[in-house]
């Protein structure tokens, strides 16, 4: 017997501290390293890290890196010397682009090039997960274990993390309950909690669709500021209510509810995007400089939810062939593509061309 958490369990108690500035310890087959989120860092815990000793670096995405001009020799991520002389907010000024057009010359910034980098890009991915901006200080530990436990910090062993971080959380079916709305009275709610401790995703079920045949879907990303506030910055707030009227017209459909705001990044990330495009640029090169890819959703989530629920063909309700390639390539089979075009707006008009120029969308 044992209450000892499992590695899903630890990953999430890290994330958890990395969100609260607490350092974690990622410990693999060539050494062990000291994370601590960017983000989150603050002085005492600075000047504690250099107390150690050692040579921190700063892990950043190549897409970050690019901005900075600062030289990605691991490909993926670029792991920024930490100056002798370096401050704190020298360290949030390379992991947060908001000033970067007031003082752009952060360097000369130097990238270290030797040694594994596959702790660092662990790290990254922690951060990430913790929808924390995607950087993270990094210091080698000679005994990881020894370390954890005399600060009693969070020991995630990189073997066990690594196939846990790139699968899909199981998710599991907590209730479902009748919900009449505006768009169809025969409606029901679903929820579905991850294994992970990540966010819950709901499934909206309208009448009782047929699980013979395919069902009109939709996967509809997390929106609070179009959903909610009614946002004329996106199509997200017409696109639920114009899915979820469809699906009342024709007396059947499932819309999947998604908690992956601002495309997976969360909805603070989201809103520091938005405050770089009001510094003139688009919705991608926001992202990028943010050190995020264009989209960092899973819709794996999406089709994992559809079978939970039976069905196994769709006629899905998107403008985005990436939905269409990650059902089809998670055995659910699309049959059809239902256009969804609603809500451009003069105030949306540019994201919405750039979501067809840059991210491929059919608009």
């Amino acid at each position: 017997m044992s209450f000892a958490p499992d590695i899903t369990e630890t990953l999430a108690r890290a994330r958890a501290d990395l969100r609260m500035g607490v350092p974690v310890v990622l410990a693999g087959k060539g050494g062990a390293v000291l994370v601590l989120a960017a983000e989150t860092l603050d002085a005492q815990r600075l000047a504690d890290l250099r107390a150690l000793g050692g040579a921190p670096v700063l892990a950043i995405t190549a897409r970050r890196a690019e901005t900075l001009k600062a030289r990605a020799y691991d490909d993926d991520l670029a792991r920024i010397c930490l100056p002798p002389d370096a401050r704190l907010d020298w360290v949030l000024a390379v992991a947060d682009p908001a000033d970067d057009l007031k003082t752009p010359m952060k360097g000369p910034l130097m990238s270290a090039r030797d040694g594994d980098a596959a702790l660092h890009r662990m790290a990254i991915r922690l951060v990430k997960t913790a929808q924390l901006l995607p950087a993270a200080l990094v210091l080698d530990l000679p005994d990881a274990g020894g370390f954890a436990r005399e600060n009693n910090l969070t020991l995630v062993q990189a073997a066990l993390a690594a196939p846990v971080l790139e699968a899909v959380s199981e998710l599991h079916p907590v209730i479902a309950a009748r919900l009449p709305m505006e768009a169809a009275g025969a409606g029901r709610l679903h929820v579905f909690r991850p294994e992970d401790g990540g966010e819950e995703h709901y499934a909206i079920e309208i009448g009782r669709p047929s699980r013979e045949a395919p069902v009109l879907a939709r996967l509809h990303s997390a929106c609070f500021t179009g959903d909610v506030l009614g946002s004329l910055k996106c199509d997200c707030g017409p696109q639920l209510r114009g899915a979820l009227r469809q699906m009342g017209e024709e007396g059947a459909g499932v819309l999947l509810y998604l908690n992956q705001e601002g495309r997976g990044i969360g909805l603070a990330n989201k809103m520091r995007a938005y405050s770089l495009q009001d510094q003139g640029f688009d919705t991608v090169e926001a992202n990028h400089r943010l050190g995020f890819e264009d989209d960092e959703r899973d819709f794996r989530i999406g089709a994992q939810i559809l079978k939970a629920m039976g069905f196994s063909a769709v006629r899905l309700l998107t403008n985005n062939p990436r939905k269409i390639d990650m059902m089809q390539a998670n055995g659910i089979e699309v049959v059809e593509r239902v256009p969804l075009k609603v809500g451009e707006t003069e105030h949306n008009r540019g994201y919405l061309a750039t979501k067809a120029s840059k991210s491929g969308h059919l608009l």
